[in-house]
């Protein structure tokens, strides 16, 4: 890691500590997975938003691997069964996921199309943990709401198989304009970015747990 990014992320650390969530820097995804079986005991019940970091760090499997109460979306088999996980996903001791962006303003920048995982973030679970690699940190805001439009939502619109605009160009449709804002982009069924949450200071102290990675993961 370049002395740059060393700094930039001992920013972020300190600034979401100032937000009143606990933050952890590790090098490697075999530390944060060791890290993440300190957080949450065995037994404990725990959920996840999709993401694609939590399955190429091995926390995902470290959740669904038998020694927690895992409430696992996958194992639905009917739209009634995934809504009820969901609901239960508030009640969960514990809820992992990833972030769109983490700011160096000591922010989390998440877009969401179902919304599920936003909605578990804001609100429910008492503890959430979000998984991060280096390649997530933004100097801002503005720069995280780029970088979905660029570099989160069109690939995970192409894993997800969902026909909208950015699959097809890499990158938003709003881009071609100057004067759009956040939320602007395309009016397909399958868009992804829906709902648009950023976690600022926190009123429960130390509920989000942030564990930045120094390598790259996810989208």
């Amino acid at each position: 890691m370049t002395n740059e990014m060393k700094t930039r992320v001992e920013t972020a650390l300190k600034n979401l500590r100032r937000n009143r969530m606990q933050a952890y820097y590790v090098d490697t995804k075999e530390e944060a997975c060791a890290l993440v079986r300190t957080l949450v005991p065995k037994g404990a019940t725990v959920s996840c938003g999709g993401s694609v970091t939590l399955r190429q760090t091995g926390v995902y499997d470290i959740i669904s691997s038998g020694d927690y109460n895992f409430l696992d979306r996958s194992a639905a088999e009917t739209p009634e069964q995934i809504k009820e996980i969901y609901r239960k996903t508030f009640c969960a001791d514990a809820f992992f996921t990833s972030a769109n962006a983490v700011t160096e303003n000591g922010e989390l920048y998440n877009v969401d199309g179902n919304s599920n995982r936003v909605a578990a973030i804001v609100f429910g679970p008492d503890s959430v943990i979000c998984v991060c690699g280096v390649n997530k940190l933004v100097k801002n805001i503005d720069e995280a709401i780029r970088r979905v439009k660029t570099k989160a939502a069109p690939p995970n619109t192409v894993r997800l198989g969902i026909e909208t605009p950015c699959a097809k160009t890499g990158e938003c449709i709003s881009l071609q304009k100057e004067d759009a804002d956040m939320c602007a982009g395309c009016h397909g069924d399958g868009r992804i970015c829906c709902n648009y949450v950023v976690s600022a200071q926190q009123r429960h102290v130390d509920r989000i747990k942030v564990i930045l990675i120094g390598e790259e993961y996810g989208y």
